[in-house]
């Protein structure tokens, strides 16, 4: 990461300003320089400290009409409150940045709020990279509060678990999930609930005013699999019992029905908050993940989705 360069605070305001005209007013670099009583040429190097600076962040943020149709058409045809669609990258089926960066964005519009809020964050790799995105921010007076235990099968920090990072960006109260992802029995799982500390945390979790999640496959190379969580032999249990998707180790079916026992008798993650007082976002891409997100969507387990051009065009061409 570049050194931040030795300047006064006003020079650094001057630069704001200067971005900000530039960027998002529309001005030109002569204007500027008429408005704030300097030279073109302070202006022009008042515009690149900005940038050099990290005081002005580039999104796109262009109303791609075809995305924009594909958005309209799911909002539609699914109900949904939010529905974002962003470009695929044509030479990568796979890259997750446009979807992280509208995450991002999303999070970071209710994280500006005056008032308090509480988000629940969920897990998984597009929403690490969502999160990775988000811009520092001071948000005290707001609530993060995970949906999943953060301890891995070996003990070690669950690595997709994102809590501690949107804390730490954003200067939110966070309220972790002290558990294991998956409890060893029903007993147990019964058991670390009961405990005050976590029966806090699953009641806040409840009060959702805004959720996100990720939304992972039950295929041959189904996250919770390659993640140690389940053992082939629970993966093919769950295969065989028709599910096709899961959200914070919750395994559903095409008809968004949770799948009865298996796994889902030991999940130590929190139920997801109801769509009737939160906005449940999932972020998702990929061919293979097409029957879960349709099964939430259709279920209405979520009620937005952040998603790429052929992930839309996938959804809407499964009828």
């Amino acid at each position: 990461m570049a050194q931040r360069v030795d300047t006064s605070v006003n020079r650094l305001d001057d630069a704001a300003r200067a971005g900000w005209l530039y960027y998002v007013a529309g001005n030109t670099q002569e204007e500027i320089a008429t408005k704030l009583g300097i030279s073109r040429q302070s202006a022009q190097r008042l515009v690149s400290l900005s940038v050099s600076e990290g005081l002005i962040k580039v999104r796109l943020d262009h109303p791609i009409g075809r995305c924009m149709d594909l958005a309209s058409r799911l909002k539609s045809r699914f109900a949904l409150d939010l529905c974002e669609v962003v470009p695929s990258d044509p030479s990568s089926q796979s890259s997750t940045i446009g979807v992280a960066q509208a995450t991002a964005a999303e999070i970071e519009r209710w994280l500006k709020r005056p008032d308090p809020i509480v988000m629940a964050i969920g897990t998984g790799r597009t929403l690490k990279a969502a999160v990775e995105q988000l811009m520092p921010m001071e948000c005290p007076h707001h609530k993060v509060v995970s949906l999943t235990g953060n301890i891995a099968p070996d003990g070690s920090a669950a690595y997709y678990n994102v809590i501690f990072n949107v804390a730490d960006t954003v200067k939110a109260r966070s309220f972790p999930m002290p558990l294991p992802v998956f409890a060893s029995s029903p007993r147990e799982r019964e058991l670390l609930h009961a405990q005050p500390m976590i029966r806090g945390t699953l009641a806040l979790a409840a009060q959702a005013n805004v959720t996100f999640v990720g939304i992972g496959d039950i295929g041959p190379d189904a996250p919770l699999y390659l993640d140690g969580f389940i053992n082939d032999t629970e993966l093919k249990a769950l295969q065989q019992a028709g599910a096709v998707g899961e959200i914070c180790g919750w395994s559903f079916g095409a008809d968004g029905k949770l799948i009865e026992g298996l796994t889902n008798d030991r999940v130590a993650s929190a139920t997801l908050p109801s769509g009737e007082h939160s906005q449940v976002v999932a972020i998702a891409m990929g061919k293979r993940k097409l029957p879960g997100i349709r099964a939430a969507l259709t279920s209405h387990l979520v009620n937005g989705l952040i998603t790429d051009e052929l992930t839309a065009e996938g959804l809407l061409n499964l009828g």
